[in-house]
């Protein structure tokens, strides 16, 4: 039986991608290795503070918006949203959360491609489990993930080399690999 290729949009300050993140392990534990997930990145927050600003401005504002996270982190009981978001913790944009998750994403496709790893399922992938600590690091401890130390604070966590993590940005790689993950997502949306 052919694999099926799902392709999976997301931002890591949306809170309804925070939501769905529960689908896609429903997905992999139901289906295995009948799918393979390609995970990519969409701009829904590139401008966070004036994206808030604009849609929340004839609602209350920050304060307005986080009221609404409270509201959702209600009716879906497996997510938990910290008090502060939008309040004391405002990331400027999820750009620098995706670019280094592309890079996460790029050293693990580099090692699993040149034999010096299997490719790991779901749940043990490196990316997987980064991307995971990075909504976390958000939603459920308030803490801004568009702020590079914090990055770095979740790279050492998880065992990630922060200098290969910070050469994959410098040479670009992450860079264009996040630009192409926009421009597919703004063809497929």
């Amino acid at each position: 039986m052919a694999t099926v290729r799902i392709s999976y949009f997301t931002d890591v300050l949306c809170v309804w991608a925070y939501v769905a993140h529960r689908r896609v392990e429903e997905l992999a534990a139901n289906f295995g290795d009948q799918i393979s997930i390609d995970s990519h990145f969409c701009s829904v927050f590139p401008d966070a503070h004036a994206k808030v600003e604009k849609n929340w401005q004839d609602k209350g504002g920050f304060s307005a918006f986080n009221a609404h996270l409270a509201e959702v982190a209600q009716r879906f009981p497996h997510i938990e949203v910290n008090s502060s978001l939008w309040l004391a913790c405002r990331p400027r944009t999820s750009m620098t959360a995706h670019v280094f998750l592309k890079a996460v994403q790029l050293i693990e496709d580099k090692t699993t491609t040149t034999g010096t790893a299997e490719k790991a399922s779901l749940f043990d992938s490196l990316f997987y489990r980064a991307d995971w600590a990075v909504r976390r690091a958000f939603f459920a401890h308030g803490k801004d993930v568009s702020d590079w130390q914090v990055l770095q604070e979740i790279a050492a966590e998880l065992g990630i080399n922060g200098a290969d993590v910070l050469d994959t940005i410098q040479s670009s790689e992450a860079v264009a690999a996040l630009a192409a993950d926009y421009n597919l997502a703004q063809h497929n949306g």
